[in-house]
């Protein structure tokens, strides 16, 4: 894993623009603190921060095919190509020569081979970019499902681009302005591939390459999600998952350093883990290192909720104890999780603010637990709940059929004031962004790109459609958040559940097999019932921790009530006046709100969006 910028200019000399690269580059060191390396052409300035997994002796970038070459193509690459070894023997059959074992240099020689087209011959996670000299053009592509992020700005004359939008805004020709489409990107939970948060910062969108070149730019798709025919049944569908399962993570567990996995005790991380120690076992490689999230005092004073029915603990310590584990529990304390250092830090990861407070908090500690360790590569069960179905809400037909997104419905039932987050907001500005209204009007257009298959049953059509938003509008969303705060450490975050071949065989799956007796997630655990314990097999889901205990919840009210009572603040002309007030005069002030986490939400985006304000000089354009 990496961080990736560059400058794309026509009409000036780039190797003079040194030191913006460098600068450019910079801003992206926690995603690669391993090495740093630039490379400047007549059109084209490139910079990478590397973060050294596979080859990390030789792997260095920059790359070029062949340095004694001026008209060789040169690469820029974050992630990981899964296949690397089989295209490398098909390439070399093909006639390629290879210089170092490093997954990056099969990526350069595919696109000799194959042109712009050899995205659609990787398995992987990764966003890229290849200057080539002779037609003097720019190729970006990113991975089929989205996990690694890529920014662009375009120029009269050219691109700029990063794997961070902090990397682009640090360029002097771009200003970090926020129109009112940008915040309600940033606000409506019902995000649009490739739109801008930032006015004109769009990401690439995931399956995509964007070719420049002195006449123009073309985007298009080389990977989407389709409607096909699924031929088996549930035993052999089942087998099918397994065998899909066993080889991805097999795949994704290459690395040249020490490897490891996130375990919450829930089916998709007990999967995974069960499949990896089988792995490794087979190999006679060293015990499997897991890792959980927990807080002080968690599992001691749990109190079921909703969608947290169970504390993780104690089935991680079941887990890790039957499949033989060395297993750390990373116990994070209201100090830290509160810690304004922390706090900002979780910020700019992501270059935006949130309202998920502690379970951002508490995600970061754990992925610089692991950097301390030394494991910089870990894998995570995300996007077993999108591609298996795990939502209760994806499942309820009033929530389906509500004419919006199925989150956004359940939502809109709890009436979180145009948003979860939103509740101090200014109502005046909550009604002029309509957030309920956009997402509506995305969720139509994202319904009319929907993969259809002729013939099948409205319930089985609505339920591909379902899936394809899960997996298109939902998704994205949360590898981007998980990306980020992995590499704000320096840790690579690798996630089986989002191999492309497995989302689209899950997509193809008949609904009535994807609840067998009504249980989330049937067929995944079916697919490993032999390999862990019953209670964990059994276990309904549990969302993503976030601490009850009220001391970290009356500290977050008081960092509130301290920026309320600061008139000069940032944010404060953007907030409900009545809503303050009622605050500051000691509403909500009870252990139980506290504690709860959808309560004190609207606390945790106040401060993440006051922050982002000052630190980022924002400018909203509204």
């Amino acid at each position: 894993m990496c961080g990736i910028t560059g400058w794309l200019d026509y009409a000036r000399d780039m190797t003079a623009e040194r030191s913006t690269i460098q600068a450019m580059a910079r801003t992206l060191f926690h995603r690669g603190p391993d090495a740093s390396g630039l490379w400047l052409g007549s059109d084209v300035a490139l910079g990478h921060q590397r973060l050294s997994i596979i080859d990390p002796a030789n792997g260095v970038q920059p790359m070029r095919a062949d340095d004694g070459d001026p008209d060789s193509p040169v690469i820029v690459f974050n992630g990981e190509i899964y296949n690397y070894r089989e295209l490398r023997e098909q390439l070399a059959l093909a006639g390629h020569r290879f210089t170092t074992r490093s997954d990056t240099e099969v990526l350069l020689r595919a696109y000799l081979e194959w042109g712009p087209e050899c995205a659609g011959h990787l398995n992987g996670i990764f966003a890229y970019a290849i200057w080539d000299p002779r037609p003097r053009r720019l190729v970006l592509a990113r991975d089929p499902i989205g996990v690694k992020p890529l920014f662009y700005h375009r120029t009269p004359d050219g691109l700029l681009f990063g794997s961070e939008p902090k990397a682009v805004l640090r360029h002097p020709w771009v200003a970090p302005v926020v129109d009112a489409d940008g915040l309600r990107e940033l606000l409506s939970h019902a995000r649009n591939p490739g739109r801008a948060i930032f006015r004109d910062i769009p990401e690439l969108p995931p399956g995509h390459v964007l070719t420049v070149e002195p006449g123009g730019h073309r985007l298009s798709a080389y990977w989407a999600p389709t409607a096909n025919p699924h031929r088996g049944d549930l035993h052999s569908s089942v087998t099918d998952i397994r065998e899909l399962l066993e080889d991805i993570v097999a795949r994704q567990l290459i690395s040249d350093v020490p490897t490891s996995l996130m375990l919450s005790g829930g089916i998709d991380s007990s999967a995974l883990a069960a499949l990896a120690t089988g792995t490794v076992a087979r190999q006679g490689a060293a015990p499997v290192h897991t890792y959980s999230m927990t807080f002080r005092g968690y599992t001691e004073n749990f109190r079921p909720q909703k969608l947290r029915g169970t504390p993780d603990p104690p089935f991680a310590a079941q887990v890790a104890e039957h499949l033989g584990t060395v297993h750390t529990d990373v116990v994070a304390t209201p100090g830290q999780l509160t810690d304004p250092l922390t706090k900002a830090r979780t910020m700019q990861a992501q270059d935006m603010p949130t309202h998920h407070g502690d379970m951002d908090s508490s995600l970061y500690l754990a992925f610089r637990h692991l950097r301390e360790e030394s494991r910089v590569v870990t894998l995570s069960g995300e996007g077993a709940d999108e591609i298996f179905g795990g939502y209760f809400w994806a499942h309820d037909p009033e929530l389906t059929d509500a004419g919006t997104f199925p989150w956004v419905a359940f939502e809109r039932r709890k009436a979180a004031s145009g948003g979860l987050g939103l509740r101090l907001f200014d109502p005046a500005l909550r009604k002029e962004l309509d957030l309920y209204g956009y997402a509506d009007q995305h969720y139509r257009e994202a319904l009319a790109t929907a993969p259809v298959l002729d013939g099948e049953s409205a319930a089985e059509r609505r339920a591909r459609q379902v899936g394809y938003l899960v997996l298109t509008r939902w998704l994205p969303t949360l590898l981007d958040r998980e990306d980020r705060l992995s590499m704000a450490n320096g840790v690579e975050l690798r996630v089986p559940f989002c191999d492309h071949r497995l989302a689209q065989y899950l997509l193809d799956v008949p609904a009535h097999m994807q609840r067998t007796g009504g249980q989330e997630k049937s067929l995944l655990r079916s697919a490993v019932a032999d390999l862990l314990p019953s209670a964990v097999v059994n276990r309904p889901k549990s969302a993503y921790p976030a601490t009850q205990d009220p001391v970290y919840g009356r500290a977050v009210r008081e960092q509130y009530l301290r920026l309320a009572r600061d008139r000069d603040a940032p944010v404060a002309p953007l907030l409900d006046e009545q809503a303050t007030r009622a605050v500051l005069d000691g509403d909500g002030a009870d252990d139980d709100k506290a504690g709860a986490w959808v309560d004190r939400a609207g606390f945790e985006m106040v401060l993440q969006f006051d922050s982002w304000l000052r630190e980022y000089d924002v400018r909203l354009d509204l």
